[in-house]
């Protein structure tokens, strides 16, 4: 049966409906608050699960509109690269350094479990380079785009579909294990009855300035006019990433990288060279709206009868890299970011983006601090790493590897 296809305004109508069911859940359902389960995460997997029963049962299936989706991702991004001042970006300094070595190590090892199950399981080797940092670390578009490459140049067979699956859990397990590991290290901390302490503490005497994404309910005002100016450099940042996209698909980058760079470039010449007065609340509110619908588009577009159909090997390997990214958290991330709250953070954020996308990490940090209290080093650190830096380092590594094995 040909899918039913929804366009951009009954596509929108479904996903503010999904993140309202999200937000009914967790305010109802004690369980996903004990365990810091994004809304969008709640929503999008019942969501997902209901049209998994329509397929299953009637034949039915639903098509959205998939260039509202990355439009909406392209905001999001768009809107990271708005809020990095060059002055804040001072502030990540060593720990951004250091938290990008630790984001480097697990690529490494995520592509030497995959190759090192995949030969144990008697597969090709490049298969477990599809459910390594290819598609866990990269995401769809990086899976999709080296999937193309192992089909055409390698003759690998069914690579698109692999790496969509493979992306596909990879998001779900992400944003499923992120707010558990981070409350259990908090808990450990003894944090966990002194959320409003730590909320007090952690905003008057951070170092690091600005509040973007972190509180993504705090009431913010803002006037017709610093919208319009805010939704011009928008606009500018997609119209740049949609060009140079175009003209530099051979260096292998996803599209939002581009949005995110002008973002930054733009905020810096505007505000240092223009004395333009950036109105960061409207950026703000701008980011995460288009990161919780985002999400939701996302999630309730997976077809868990693909998840479903997975080959047992390949199921074999991404559950043990979702095991690794746990313990890689929980004894690598949070110990050498420095074992206290921030490092909590940090570790939900990279178990988000290590396994899902960076819009996964910011939701899963955010349903943390909403408990615990807010981490501006966290915030600062995990959407550049995870937008920007760490594709970069992924790409040399996946061609690392391929050249590796021939």
């Amino acid at each position: 049966m040909e899918p039913i296809i929804l366009n951009g305004y009954y596509t929108l109508i479904a996903a503010t409906l999904v993140l309202l069911l999200g937000r009914l859940l967790v305010k109802k359902i004690q369980f996903l608050q004990d365990f810091n389960i994004p809304e969008a995460v709640a929503g999008g997997l019942i969501a997902a699960a209901i049209i998994f029963a329509l397929y299953q049962w009637f034949g039915l299936s639903f098509k959205f509109e998939k260039s509202l989706q990355d439009a909406f991702m392209l905001v999001f991004f768009s809107s990271v690269g708005l809020s990095a001042d060059f002055s804040r970006l001072k502030q990540g300094g060593f720990p951004l350094v250091i938290f990008l070595a630790v984001v480097g190590v697990l690529i490494l090892v995520q592509n030497g479990v995959g190759i090192g199950l995949a030969s144990l399981l008697g597969l090709d080797p490049k298969i477990g380079l599809i459910t390594g940092s290819i598609t866990l670390t990269g995401g769809h578009g990086t899976g999709a785009a080296w999937a193309k490459v192992f089909t055409e140049k390698y003759g690998l067979q069914g690579a698109t579909e692999m790496a969509m699956a493979s992306a596909t859990f990879g998001l779900v397990a992400g944003g499923l294990i992120g707010g558990p590991v981070a409350r259990r290290l908090v808990n450990n901390l003894k944090r966990g009855k002194k959320a409003a302490s730590v909320k007090k503490a952690d905003t008057s005497d951070s170092q690091y300035d600005g509040e973007t994404f972190e509180e993504k309910d705090h009431m913010r005002f803002i006037t017709a006019s610093s919208t319009i100016e805010t939704m011009a450099l928008f606009a500018a940042c997609l119209a740049f990433s949609s060009i140079m996209n175009a003209q530099f698909s051979g260096l292998g980058l996803p599209q939002f990288v581009w949005a995110l760079g002008f973002g930054v470039i733009l905020r810096n010449v505007l505000t240092k060279v223009f004395k333009f007065d950036m109105f960061d609340r409207a950026i703000d509110v701008f980011g995460n709206a288009s990161l919780s619908l985002f999400l939701a588009m996302a999630l309730m577009s997976i077809k868990l009868w693909e998840l479903a159909g997975l080959a047992g090997p390949m199921l074999i390997i991404l559950v043990v890299q979702t095991i690794v990214m746990i313990l890689y958290g929980y004894f690598v991330t949070f110990r050498i970011m420095g074992k206290d709250y921030d490092a909590a953070i940090l570790t939900a954020g990279h178990c988000g983006f290590g396994l899902g996308a960076t819009p996964t990490a910011v939701a899963n940090m955010q349903s943390v601090t909403q408990t615990f209290g807010p981490s501006h080093k966290a915030f600062l650190i995990v959407p550049l790493v995870g937008a920007f830096f760490v594709d970069i380092i992924n790409l040399f590594a996946i061609t690392w590897f391929i050249n590796m094995l021939g």
